[in-house]
């Protein structure tokens, strides 16, 4: 495998990043660690420096007959300060036990009136235990005040003497050495502060971690969603597959399976419609044939009836002629819900030819014409420009604008109200056909359900008018629209695809 295609891997890279962190981690402990033991190491050196100072100073007094404050003075050796490490102090002390010099000027010798020495004793001195810096031959011993230690514990302050050789006998010299505290002390502050470096850089590599794992893992949680709504049936979801990684692979093969499952979703929706519309086409067509055989029987009876069984009395065959014609109306009505069925449950055979869709519109206002007036309500078409003539089923086109202008008529209330037919051009060589009226509206709730089968507003209405309509206008590979207002009024919109033609110009035609 090529690097780049090792680089893509989303394993490699999460690997990468983990060796990464691990090896900048460790690093960076391994340099503090050795700035630790650097500044340990030089801090050990300046103990021992110190030390090696004040036995030299020690020495060089006894030599030399000058106090060891001066010569420190005049050295400038900063190691033997107070604050710079463990040496507190450097007694020169004599066979006899007295202090012969001292850095602390309380054990300094002092000159009396009469001249002479006053000595300070070393007994006299505050003294921690002592420990002979060298092992020697003979069993001299120490003076007063200069006891040995058996055991020094971790920590405690301590000192050690070394033993000189002089021509006024074995003199000492002592370096005292203040408690190991301070140097451990020193320790642990380092200590912590490399526990402090390694606890930030810990949390910074938590932190970046955390930052590459969410940004690594967020296309997971995006796939997880995706799946929720995949499984709730929401089959247009999409993931980014921008990655060029597995999790992009991951999102590829997710998106082309959603998008399977969307096509197969309405491929068995429409197969569910195929069925279902094929069950209610034998169904009607078996309840057609049982009621129509019927209902023609009823109708020629009534013929028969009025023709051969009128009564004599002319008050009585008025009545008697009344009630045949509504019996009559009642069975046309029944026989036109049985068409409405059909036309519905059956597949559209359409015959589409060229059509003009003033004409059209014209006669479709025609048959509204004498109930509209009845009304009083006005009918118009109005044609806005070149219309051209329209690709569509003569028989069809007139049920939709039939269907349509019905409803308009019926929706107005009382007299004074319009129905309007619009034409207009359109792109794309198609034509518009708005059908406005100015009746009571359609409830908001009501717009989304009109064109449902059998869903209908109406106490008598079968609810397959608008439905028809719809059927109509998608089997023309068309489009409807309605948008409507309470007490203002209802619009449809239609788009039929059309062929272009010459002539045209804005007319209008009342009815």
């Amino acid at each position: 495998m090529r690097t780049p295609q090792v680089l893509n891997s989303f394993r490699a890279r999460l690997i990468l990043l983990l060796v990464a962190l691990l090896g900048l981690t460790l690093g960076v402990q391994y340099y503090v660690n050795v700035r630790s033991v650097r500044r340990n190491a030089n801090m050990l050196v300046e103990q021992e420096q110190a030390i090696m100072v004040g036995v030299a100073l020690g020495v060089n007094s006894i030599s030399s007959g000058e106090y060891l404050d001066k010569m420190q003075k005049e050295a400038k050796q900063p190691l033997l300060d107070e604050q710079a490490g463990r040496v507190k102090n450097v007694l020169v002390v004599d066979s006899e036990g007295n202090v012969q010099d001292s850095l602390n000027g309380d054990y300094a010798p002092t000159t009396n009136a009469d001249g002479s020495t006053n000595y300070v004793r070393v007994k006299d001195v505050n003294l921690p235990p002592l420990s002979s810096a060298v092992e020697l031959a003979d069993s001299t011993p120490l003076p007063e005040g200069m006891s040995t230690a058996t055991q020094l514990k971790a920590g405690d302050p301590g000192a050690f003497y070394f033993p000189v050789e002089t021509t006024k006998g074995r003199w000492y010299i002592i370096v005292v050495l203040g408690s190991a505290n301070t140097l451990t002390n020193l320790l642990e502050r380092q200590a912590s502060r490399s526990a402090f470096y390694t606890l930030m850089l810990l949390l910074a590599t938590t932190l970046v971690t955390g930052l590459f794992v969410w940004r690594f893992t967020r296309p997971i949680k995006d796939l997880s969603m995706a799946a929720r709504r995949v499984a709730s049936g929401d089959f247009d979801v999409r993931v980014p597959a921008a990655r060029n990684d597995e999790m992009g692979a991951l999102a590829t093969a997710f998106n082309e399976m959603t998008s399977r499952l969307g096509r197969a979703r309405e491929l068995e929706l429409q197969l569910h419609q195929v069925e279902k519309a094929a069950v209610v086409g034998r169904l009607a067509a078996a309840i057609a044939h049982e009621i129509r055989n019927p209902l023609n029987y009823i109708n020629l009876t009534l013929d028969h009836l009025r023709s051969s069984f009128a009564p004599e009395d002319a008050a009585k065959r008025e009545i008697f002629e009344r009630l045949a014609l509504q019996l009559k109306s009642e069975v046309g009505r029944i026989n036109r819900h049985i068409t409405d069925f059909l036309k519905y449950s059956r597949p559209s055979a359409l015959e589409l030819q060229s059509l003009d869709l003033r004409a059209e519109a014209e006669d479709a206002v025609r048959v509204v014409s004498g109930q509209a007036a009845e009304s009083g309500i006005q009918t118009s078409v109005v044609q806005h420009g070149d219309v051209p003539p329209v690709f569509a089923d003569k028989d069809s086109l007139r049920s939709v604008f039939t269907n349509l202008l019905i409803n308009s008529v019926e929706a107005i209330d009382g007299a004074g109200g319009k129905v309007e037919i619009d034409l207009w051009p359109e792109p794309a060589n198609r034509a518009r056909v708005v059908i406005s009226d100015t009746g009571k509206g359609i409830a908001p709730d009501d717009i989304a359900k009109i064109f449902e089968p059998y869903y209908s507003t109406k106490d008598t209405g079968t609810g397959l008018g608008l439905a028809i309509v719809k059927k109509a206008i998608d089997d023309h590979g068309g489009s409807i629209s309605v948008s409507s207002k309470l007490e203002s009024g209802t619009t449809f919109t239609i788009i039929l695809p059309a062929r272009a033609s010459d002539g045209g110009g804005t007319e209008k035609a009342e009815g």
